[in-house]
């Protein structure tokens, strides 16, 4: 937890923006993997733990904008719970934590609810199965109606909040991607023939537990990069591929790390992998280069997809006017997804609470495909962190599928295509703060040329 006056500042810029009425907070609870006591790790609401600070499980809060009280519900450990658990932090002590002076048991949220009958009950849109159960019992409210009754204003408060980083969180997200970084150069050690996928994925998860955290997300760890979320570890790396990962840390205080690196299996890529690599590099440089305040991150993703295309005009691989071949979309044979995300609490930082408000501030997304991806559009403010991860991905199911259906031959080099099929994929990926003169990459840093990467490989 930060400091108590840190979660009291959040409310009360919470409660200036919000004005009046109930804000109800619903935290996480333990969700059974096969059976009730065998849970999944527990991981508390985000929001809940912005505002609050709390880490455990059965909480609940509500904010009377009105009378300025602030109540957190949960119930304290029974001496049943202590045999299993240990003795544990009472309520009412992590409240003190959080600035909160006010408990009750979670029983009471009901009473107190009853109690204000008739009031403006704000809550935020639920993701997670108990919230939409406690919304039934609580308000009355049916699951297929609580996406629309929830606050619009309390949700895009949070947004405008949570978005910009306080010194707090981005020395948090410092050590996140510090952690996230030595994970990557434990995975480029180990990257050679004859290992395992999954043996480099319990190194990377070995890295970030053993600092004090956890993982921010499934690793994805492959020598099919060109499958975007590939979360399968059942392959031996074989001279001549590729290894991707795609990984990051969580600290103990939540907040993550997710960079992605692209190595040979081999000392030094093959000349046709170190063209495409540097195609993407020239593409993540230059994004990279270019975050600042004011500019619409939808720029800057139009502007590395246009670089991309002429990597590969230069390759034979694509033809015609970059700039047409983006507009039209031509691009996405090759780079299907989004130039990168808000990060934060979440790796895809308030991502429960809408695209549409964390990265359109309202306004509706392209329906393009590969545009459509885009989870971050608006225009960049300090404090914003985020990714930047171009990648170029061969995905032979895709080629063939537009090929057959006639689609962008003015654009894409179909033959060559052809020979490329068996090539996978590549992203780079770095976590950019957004800053007043312009930009910081956060955490230490990782080879990323191909010089950097052919001294590592072969230390």
């Amino acid at each position: 937890m930060f400091t108590a006056q840190t979660y009291m500042d959040r409310r009360t810029r919470l409660h200036l923006q919000l004005g009046s009425g109930l804000l109800l907070f619903l935290g996480n609870d333990e969700s059974s993997m096969n059976y009730r006591d065998n849970t999944y790790p527990f991981r508390q609401d985000s929001t809940f733990l912005y505002f609050f600070g709390l880490d455990r499980p059965g909480c609940a809060a509500l904010m009377d904008l009105d009378q300025g009280r602030t109540v957190l519900f949960g119930d304290d450990l029974t001496l049943d719970d202590i045999v299993w658990t240990g003795l544990q932090p009472t309520l009412a002590e992590l409240a003190r934590g959080s600035g909160v002076t006010e408990t009750a048991p979670l029983s009471g949220l009901e009473e107190a609810l009853q109690r204000t009958a008739g009031r403006t009950v704000h809550f935020l849109p639920p993701y997670r199965p108990e919230h939409r159960l406690k919304l039934i019992h609580l308000l009355g409210l049916a699951p297929d109606r609580q996406d629309a009754a929830a606050s619009a204003p309390f949700l895009q408060a949070v947004v405008a909040m949570r978005a910009v980083k306080g010194p707090e969180e981005i020395a948090e997200l410092e050590r996140a991607v510090d952690i996230t970084v030595d994970m990557h150069l434990a995975a480029m050690a180990m990257a050679r023939p004859g290992v395992t996928e999954a043996e480099i994925m319990a190194k990377v998860t070995q890295v970030a537990l053993a600092a004090g955290g956890a993982l921010a997300y499934p690793v994805i760890g492959t020598v099919h990069g060109e499958t975007l979320h590939n979360h399968h570890y059942g392959n031996t790396l074989q001279s001549g591929q590729m290894f991707l990962l795609d990984a990051g840390a969580e600290t103990a205080a939540h907040y993550a790390g997710d960079l992605t690196s692209t190595c040979p299996v081999d000392p030094a890529f093959t000349p046709r992998q170190r063209d495409v690599y540097e195609v993407v590099l020239r593409a993540h440089l230059q994004a990279v280069d270019q975050v600042r305040p004011g500019i619409p991150y939808r720029d800057l993703h139009l502007a590395a997809c246009r670089t991309l295309v002429e990597g590969l005009k230069d390759l034979g691989l694509m033809q015609g006017d970059p700039g047409e071949a983006v507009a039209q979309g031509a691009h996405a044979m090759f780079f299907q997804c989004g130039l990168g995300h808000m990060l934060g609490l979440d790796v895809h930082d308030m991502e429960n609470l809408g695209e549409v408000w964390v990265g359109y501030e309202g306004q509706p997304k392209s329906t393009q495909f590969g545009l459509k991806a885009l989870r971050l559009a608006r225009p960049l403010q300090p404090g914003f962190v985020l990714t930047v991860e171009p990648g170029l991905y061969f995905i032979p199911e895709l080629a063939r599928r537009w090929r057959a259906e006639g689609r962008f031959t003015a654009f894409v080099n179909y033959s060559k295509l052809e020979t490329y099929l068996d090539f996978g994929g590549i992203r780079i990926e770095e976590n950019v703060l957004v800053t007043a003169a312009g930009h910081h990459i956060l955490g230490k840093s990782r080879p990323r040329t191909v010089a950097e990467l052919a001294a590592a490989r072969n230390r």
